[in-house]
């Protein structure tokens, strides 16, 4: 079938440039990753899947759970509460970037896709323990991709707390602001989110439940269809790190990547897709997943523009 035949070809046809690219060296998990990997899973709003390359390979969230995160604090405290402590603008700035936090009084983080904004909407999330908070994270995530199993790898959560010196230094940051009240708890609810452990299809299955107004594979309302509006625009607007602009232009589909390679799509009413390429350019992006699905929007017509 076309797509299918077009996905196979994309893959080898962007392999090698995962030469030009590096692991996120500054988490020694991810830092081990084979950055020869690349994957995509598509599946279709009428239950067809297609895959290519090394989708079978399990990785972690990482910044793509802040999709999830923002949808979960939106359902607890309303859009008014969450945005009246986070911004709603992209940055050109990188991801871990403090230096608007410094320029802009009170430090309000721009946006909930950068990781001091990200810190301030996982301190929004509700539950009476630290277990039922990330409990809450792991079942929107299940729900969205349909797969009770997936779980929080350890061995990354650990490599982040014990190496996440710049997450810690935007929390204390906004703690100065009372932005964010507990810092620790917050950081560690943060590290366990990023950890979350999927592969391509939940990530496909979980963008095709965005495209289909919040609805997954198995015809559950997961997300309410007002948030899953909310949540794909910030994936347009700032979902690829300071990359987002161009990727707009070049691919124009609601996105979010994390820095194990992972990256999530969303083609509203017709398809969701993940993609997973560990070596990363100089923005945090999988070098190979981003010229992938720019060419495959380019092939399928899939930019919402």
């Amino acid at each position: 079938m076309p797509m299918q035949k077009d996905l196979e070809e994309l893959v080898e046809k962007y392999r090698p440039l995962t030469r030009e690219g590096k692991t996120a060296g500054y988490i020694p998990e991810l830092e081990g990753m084979n950055p020869d990997s690349l994957g995509i899973t598509v599946v279709t709003g009428d239950g067809q899947v297609y895959r290519a390359g090394d989708c079978l390979e399990s990785f972690t969230l990482q910044s793509i759970s802040k999709v999830m995160t923002l949808i979960l604090a939106l359902m607890d405290n309303g859009k008014e509460a969450v945005f009246d402590k986070v911004g709603m603008e992209p940055t050109g700035d990188p991801f871990n970037s403090i230096y608007k936090l410094e320029m802009r009084q009170p430090g309000k983080p721009l946006n909930p896709m950068i990781n001091a904004g990200a810190l301030v909407v996982s301190s929004l999330i509700e539950g009476s323990t630290m277990d039922r908070r990330i409990e809450r994270v792991l079942e929107l995530v299940r729900a969205m991709a349909d797969n009770p199993d997936i779980h929080v790898n350890e061995k990354v959560y650990r490599s982040e707390k014990d190496t996440g010196y710049r997450n810690r230094s935007l929390a204390y940051f906004l703690k100065e602001f009372d932005i964010i009240d507990d810092v620790e708890e917050t950081l560690d609810l943060y590290f366990r989110q990023c950890s979350i452990s999927v592969k391509c299809l939940d990530l496909a299955r979980m963008g095709l439940c965005l495209a289909q107004s919040g609805q997954n594979v198995s015809g559950e309302q997961v997300v309410p269809v007002r948030l899953a509006r909310v949540v794909k625009t910030f994936m347009v607007t700032c979902g690829m790190y300071n990359a987002s602009g161009e990727f707009a232009i070049k691919a124009g589909i609601p996105a979010k990547s994390g820095v194990s390679g992972g990256i999530m799509a969303s083609v509203p009413h017709r398809m969701g897709i993940g993609v997973f390429g560990p070596a990363l350019d100089e923005k945090g992006n999988s070098i190979a997943g981003f010229s992938l699905l720019a060419d495959l929007s380019r092939k399928h017509h899939l930019s919402i523009f």
